[in-house]
C-alpha cells in the first residue's frame, strides 16, 4: 500500500511539471530592448537566474542565444515586435523551441557585433536580469563625428536658406503671385544615427583646424534605458524629462557660432557613469553638464540646484543624499563590470579631480545658478558639493543641475510643461555662454 501511494505521488509529480504553463526553471518576467547608436541592449527579466550561452555567425551575420531550462512563452514571442526599424544593430529576430527546455533566438545583424553577456541580481524594482550588449567592432572617433556632424548641420541649414530664397526669387519674377517672407527653417532633431562604417575616412587638414577652434559642451542627460531616474507622483519618469531638456539645450548652444556640443546620451539607453566621464574626455571638451530632475524623501522638496565636486565631504546632508542616489545608478542601469578592461585604471580616473577643476566648476556653477533663479525657485543659494561620480574628469569644469524635484506635485507639473523647459533650457544656455564670456577656454591642440 505505501508502495502504490509512493508510485501515485510520483506520477502526479510528473503530470505538474510537464503540464501547460508550469515552469521548469525561471519565470520570463519581460523583455526589453534599448537601440541605441552606441550600441543595443537586450534585456531579459525573470523571477530567477537564468542560464545562457550565446555565439555569433558570419555570412549572414547572426547572434544566436540558447535560453536553457525554459518553454517558450508569450512573453519571449513578444521580442518579435520590440524591434525597431531604426535599430542600428538588429534587423529582425526570431524565437523558438530549439530542444526540449531550450528556447533559442536569432538575431539577424546589421552589422558585425562584438555582443557582451552579464547578469544582474535583483535591485530596486527589478527581479533577476540577463543582459546582452551589441557593441560595434570598432569605436569611431568622437571628434572626427562631432566636427562632420556639424559640417553636414552647416551644409543643410545653407540648402535650405538658398532654397527659400529661391522659391522666394521665382515666384518674384511671377508677378501677381503672392509674396511669402522668408522664415528661417526649425533647426531638424536628428533621428536615431547609425554608427559610422568601421573604416571612416581619415581626417582632413581643414578638418583638424575646425576642431581645434571648436567650444566643445559635453551634455549628459541622466539615467536613461534601463534606469529610469526618479518617478513623479503621477507617472513622470526623470530619464524622459532630462533628455528633452537635454536635446533642446543641444539645438540651443548648437547655433552659437564656435559651439558644439556633445551627449552622452542623445536618446533612451543607459550610459554607465564612468563612461559618462570617458566621453567627455574623449572629445576633450571644455565643460561638462549633468541634467538631472530627482527625488527626495518629502514631497515638499522643491526647487533648483546646482552641483559641483567635492573631495571633502558633503556640503549639506541632502547633497550627500543626492550623490548616493545618484552614484548608485550603474547598480539600477546595469553596468558590465567584467567589461572594464582595468578597474583600477578608472578608478584612478575618478579619483584625479583637481582643485583647479573644482574651482572653475564653482564658476560655471553659480552663473547657472543665477540664472534659474530667475526661472523658479532655487533649493539652495549657492552651489552645493559632493562627491559626485559622474563630475570627476579632473581636467573639466563640471556641474549637475538638478532642475527640479519631480517628487514635488508642483514641480512635476512644471516639468512636463514645455514652456517651463523651454525658459529652464535658456537659462542654463545663458549661464554656459556667461561662464564662457568671462573665463575663456583655453587654447589647445586635439588630437583626431
Amino acid at each position: 500500500m505505501r508502495r502504490r501511494r509512493l508510485v501515485a505521488g510520483a506520477g502526479q509529480l510528473v503530470l505538474l511539471l510537464t503540464a501547460p504553463g508550469i515552469a521548469w526553471g525561471a519565470g520570463i518576467v519581460a523583455v526589453r530592448v534599448w537601440p541605441a547608436a552606441d550600441y543595443t541592449r537586450l534585456t531579459i527579466e525573470s523571477d530567477g537566474p537564468l542560464v545562457a550561452r550565446h555565439f555569433v555567425t558570419e555570412a549572414p551575420e547572426r547572434l544566436v542565444i540558447d535560453l536553457e531550462g525554459l518553454e517558450l512563452s508569450p512573453l519571449l514571442r513578444d521580442i518579435v515586435g520590440k524591434i525597431r526599424p531604426d535599430d542600428p544593430y538588429i534587423a529582425g529576430v526570431r524565437v523558438g523551441q530549439f530542444q526540449a527546455r531550450v528556447v533559442r533566438l536569432v538575431l539577424d545583424l546589421k552589422q558585425t557585433v562584438a555582443p557582451q553577456q552579464f547578469t544582474l541580481a535583483p535591485v530596486a524594482a527589478y527581479q533577476h536580469r540577463l543582459v546582452f550588449d551589441l557593441y560595434p567592432k570598432a569605436e569611431t572617433d568622437p571628434l572626427l563625428a562631432l566636427i562632420r556632424e556639424k559640417e553636414s548641420a552647416e551644409r543643410d541649414a545653407a540648402k535650405a536658406v538658398e532654397d527659400a530664397l529661391g522659391e522666394l526669387i521665382a515666384r518674384v519674377d511671377k508677378p501677381g503671385l503672392p509674396q511669402p517672407t522668408p522664415s528661417r527653417p526649425p533647426a531638424p532633431v536628428p533621428p536615431l544615427q547609425t554608427p559610422a562604417p568601421e573604416k571612416e575616412a581619415p581626417p582632413t587638414d581643414a578638418e583638424r583646424r575646425r576642431v581645434d577652434r571648436l567650444i566643445i559642451v559635453a551634455l549628459d542627460p541622466g539615467h536613461g534605458g534601463e534606469d529610469p531616474g526618479a518617478i513623479g507622483p503621477t507617472g513622470l519618469r526623470e530619464k524622459d524629462v532630462v533628455l528633452a531638456v537635454g536635446l533642446a539645450l543641444r539645438d540651443k548652444l548648437n547655433a552659437v557660432p564656435g559651439m558644439r556640443v556633445m551627449m552622452t546620451r542623445d536618446a533612451d539607453f543607459f550610459v554607465p557613469l564612468h563612461e559618462r566621464v570617458r566621453k567627455a574626455r574623449r572629445v576633450q571638451a571644455d565643460l561638462f553638464v549633468s541634467i538631472h530632475a530627482d527625488a527626495f524623501m518629502r514631497p515638499e522638496a522643491r526647487g533648483a540646484s546646482v552641483f559641483a565636486l567635492s573631495t571633502k565631504g558633503a556640503s549639506s546632508t541632502a547633497a550627500r543624499w543626492m550623490a548616493q542616489r545618484e552614484n548608485a545608478a550603474d547598480r539600477v542601469g546595469g553596468v558590465n563590470v567584467a567589461s572594464v578592461r582595468d578597474a583600477q585604471v578608472r578608478q584612478a580616473l575618478l579619483d584625479m579631480s583637481t582643485t583647479a577643476q573644482i574651482k572653475d566648476s564653482l564658476k560655471l556653477g553659480r552663473e547657472v545658478l543665477s540664472r534659474l533663479d530667475r526661472v523658479g525657485r532655487l533649493h539652495k543659494k549657492d552651489v552645493e558639493q559632493a562627491g559626485f561620480a559622474v563630475l570627476k574628469a579632473p581636467d573639466i569644469p563640471s556641474i549637475l543641475v538638478e532642475t527640479a524635484f519631480i517628487s514635488n506635485p508642483e514641480e512635476e507639473g512644471l516639468l512636463r510643461d514645455a514652456g517651463y523647459r523651454a525658459r529652464l533650457v535658456d537659462a542654463l544656455a545663458t549661464g554656459i555662454r556667461r561662464y564662457f564670456a568671462k573665463n575663456p577656454p583655453l587654447a589647445r591642440q586635439r588630437s583626431l
